[in-house]
């Protein structure tokens, strides 16, 4: 073997250990990407174990803003049997679901929802909401601004968030909870003049709000699809 040829091998040789060392580097290595924010709507079986252990904390973070711990009380209408197949249904679809974590979490979503609203915050409702909703709230909050009127929507508590339906459409799972909230509603127009609502008293709201997640898909978010009041 000439000089010439095991310089080669050497150099070869080099190059196939820098090669194995740079390819262990980057696959070792967490780049930040792997993470989800935390979404209200994912039981604690999809969370990772530093979310788990902040769910003793007294509040949650969600898109970076703090919400109250829910206190409701959470029920799934166990009396009524359409709603108890429906969420077996989606058991069987995705066997993560839980409809207590459900609820507690629709819960959350709930109060940082209405907020936002409120405050015209559009990036905060985009990921929470369906294409539909999200276009109606940001066609309401527009027309609020240039009317000049501002919303202050406060919830003071949360009585109860009760599944009253749940079904499978394929592979898209629909839950309705039903809120029943003391709230502070009240709208202010350009000169800061209450025209609407009572700012020093609450009253009590029903809502009823429609959740959607596709269960095939990797995403394990839920979105708002669908708001209504009982008649």
């Amino acid at each position: 073997m000439s000089t010439g040829e095991l310089f080669e091998i050497v150099i070869l040789a080099m190059i196939a250990l820098f090669l194995v060392w740079k390819l262990g580097s980057v696959l070792g290595r967490r780049t930040g990407a792997e993470g989800r924010p935390h979404d209200p709507l994912v039981g604690p079986d999809k969370r990772n174990r530093s979310a788990e252990a902040a769910d003793h904390d007294k509040v949650v973070t969600m898109a970076g803003r703090p919400v109250p711990e829910v206190s409701a009380e959470v029920t799934t209408t166990s009396s009524e049997p359409a709603v108890a197949q429906g969420i077996t249904q989606i058991r069987i679809a995705d066997p993560s679901f839980e409809a207590g974590n459900f609820a507690r979490g629709a819960t959350a979503a709930f109060q940082m929802i209405v907020r936002a609203f409120a405050e015209g915050d559009t990036a905060t409702l985009r990921p929470l909401l369906s294409d539909d909703l999200y276009d109606e709230f940001s066609e309401a909050i527009r027309s609020r601004i240039n009317d000049g009127e501002t919303l202050e929507n406060r919830i003071e508590s949360v009585a109860s968030a009760e599944i009253v339906d749940a079904r499978m459409e394929g592979r898209t799972a629909f839950v309705t909870v039903k809120f029943k909230s003391s709230q502070i509603n009240v709208t202010r127009d350009a000169d800061n003049q209450v025209v609407d609502g009572d700012p020093d008293a609450a009253i009590d709201v029903t809502d009823l709000w429609t959740f959607a997640r596709n269960t095939r898909a990797t995403d394990p978010n839920w979105t708002l699809v669908e708001t209504d009041t009982p008649a």
